[in-house]
């Protein structure tokens, strides 16, 4: 296997891992597309952290400054709809680890909320690298990909399809060195970010909230099962 008929699969399945690794184990024929600013699991910049991964990208395109891949990261995820005590604390938590490139899903509510605040930052997309979703974010993601980075393992505009986001959060998990979660519930894209870390041996810590508080329902739960809180000297208020 060599690096550009890998980037001719991803090209030419839209990223789709199963039909990617289908098409490896069956050395199957595709036509061959000049695939630029892209890497594969072959190339020398490929993160190592990703190896660790059950399902490790083929390939994945970029926007921005690769070198931030190998600078100290944590990961801030949590809702698309937070409450105004989860933005203040993520804003206080990304500026008190201004020294770490924050990874984040370059959703609405926290995702979004942890990029405008970073000193630098990465940005892992659930659609094409050049495909704008949310459309709200559109200038935060012009930002990031011009001034920090981008990566997606979908090429071009492939469509933000719902099974992306998930699969997205395993790289979330992977790139970070440690994962905060800054408001959860049960069923949200947040918890599979948290399993992936969980799975890769990764600290996951969770903002405690106040126990009246409903949007916190979840994050107490989570530090009632033996999730780390955060604690006052990770937040600089």
């Amino acid at each position: 296997m060599n690096p550009e008929l890998l980037k001719s699969y991803s090209f030419y399945f839209k990223g789709e891992y199963r039909r990617i690794a289908k098409a490896i184990r069956n050395r199957e024929t595709v036509p061959h597309f000049d695939v630029a600013g892209a890497v594969t699991i072959l190339d020398e910049e490929y993160p190592r952290s990703f190896l660790d991964l059950k399902y490790p990208p083929f390939v994945f395109y970029y926007k921005g400054d690769l070198s931030l891949l190998k600078k100290e990261a944590i990961g801030v995820v949590g809702s698309r709809k937070p409450c105004d005590y989860a933005l203040t604390a993520t804003k206080a938590l990304v500026k008190h680890h201004s020294d770490k490139v924050i990874v984040s899903g370059l959703a609405k509510g926290i995702d979004a909320c942890a990029h405008a605040h970073a000193q630098r930052t990465i940005g892992i997309l659930g659609c094409g690298i050049d495909y704008i979703y949310p459309y709200c974010n559109r200038k935060l993601i012009e930002d990031v990909g011009k001034n920090d980075l981008i990566i997606s393992e979908y090429p071009a505009m492939s469509l933000p399809y719902a099974c992306h986001f998930p699969f997205r959060n395993r790289l979330i998990a992977a790139l970070s060195d440690r994962v905060y979660i800054m408001q959860s519930s049960e069923k949200s894209g947040t918890m599979t970010t948290v399993n992936e870390a969980l799975e890769l041996g990764k600290e996951v810590k969770v903002l405690p909230y106040d126990v009246f508080a409903e949007e916190g329902r979840h994050n107490l739960q989570l530090i009632a099962e033996g999730a780390c809180p955060i604690t006052c000297e990770e937040i600089a208020f």
